[in-house]
């Protein structure tokens, strides 16, 4: 039984022959009606005057053709055949696949990056203008024979979407013949190296350290050879940090940091806190007070004056002689 990838691809191009047999019919159909339609013309301008071109005169259509009875109507009918010609020969190109940088430029639903949706629309849009008017019997098999190869693609685009051109494509199914394995999108970050800054990492005082450090990067195979034939471990000293800076890896020291909990309270500080401070008298005392009022003297006793006390803010004591 063949794997699924391969149905895909079968079938997908079956649907595609198919597709340009109907667009090559739809082609040549209306190439004929065109020619059908100017035979008709002729002929009823080169009748007219007689009896029968006047019995035609009140027609809808020309008889024998698509073309309207009406001013400019052979003109009108020949445009509409150009432009399904026209787009007859676009679709074919797209369903070849030629050139696809053209239709990703230009006319980017008809390209790569967009299903079968976009060209089973225009291909249904075709074959119902065909079907609007009455033709011949060639011509009304290849447009309903269009019609339905537009139906069935654009069902194709609402399964396959976008991926249903990829799945088809020919190269691609080449390109994914050849590897042995198959190819998948790796979308993790790619490693950049960062060689440029190695110097001032281990040499943060050599003159060297400002110098450009892609010349660590310009070695030869030998010397990678010879440094890992020597000495197939460094380990974490020196020479390991060297070689990985001439690999173009960063190690990079620890940032000093402190510690969560709280750091030891220094010697010096311990000891200014094992001594007293100076004590100031309370204000609640009653030999202390900020404003003390000046003190009466009783009666019958001398007051005697004593020397001003030295600091400010001390307590005066007043006795008597008797005391003593």
């Amino acid at each position: 039984m063949l794997p699924p990838r391969a149905m895909y691809f079968l079938g997908l191009n079956a649907i595609r022959v198919l597709s340009l047999i109907s667009l090559i019919l739809v082609f040549s159909s209306t190439i004929l009606v065109m020619v059908t339609n100017i035979k008709a013309v002729n002929a009823f301008e080169a009748a007219k005057g007689t009896d029968a071109a006047s019995s035609m005169v009140d027609c809808d259509y020309i008889e024998g053709s698509t073309v309207p009875n009406q001013p400019a109507g052979v003109f009108w009918a020949v445009v509409s055949s150009l432009l399904i010609i026209f787009q007859t020969i676009i679709l074919f190109l797209s369903e070849c696949s030629w050139p696809m940088a053209f239709f990703d430029r230009f006319f980017p639903v008809l390209g790569t990056q967009f299903g079968l949706g976009a060209l089973g629309i225009f291909q249904c849009l075709i074959s119902t203008q065909i079907l609007s008017h009455h033709v011949d019997d060639f011509a009304l098999v290849s447009a309903f024979f269009l019609f339905a190869l537009g139906c069935l693609n654009m069902l194709l685009g609402l399964i396959f979407r976008e991926s249903s051109k990829a799945k088809r494509s020919i190269t691609s199914w080449r390109a994914e013949a050849k590897g042995i394995l198959p190819t998948s999108q790796d979308n993790r970050p790619v490693f950049v190296n960062a060689s440029p800054y190695v110097s001032n990492v281990f040499h943060p005082h050599d003159e060297k350290a400002h110098t450009f450090a892609p010349q660590m990067m310009m070695r030869t195979d030998s010397t990678a050879s010879t440094g890992s034939t020597e000495k197939a471990g460094f380990g974490f000293g020196r020479q390991g940090e060297k070689a990985a800076g001439l690999r173009g890896f960063i190690l990079q020291k620890p940032e000093e940091s402190l510690p969560r909990y709280a750091s030891p309270t220094p010697v010096h500080a311990q000891k200014a806190s094992l001594s007293r401070a100076p004590s100031s008298a309370s204000s609640s005392s009653s030999f202390y007070s900020h404003e003390a009022p000046p003190a009466r003297p009783m009666p019958g006793y001398r007051q005697e004056s004593r020397p001003a006390s030295p600091a400010e803010g001390t307590p005066a004591f007043k006795s008597s002689p008797t005391a003593l």
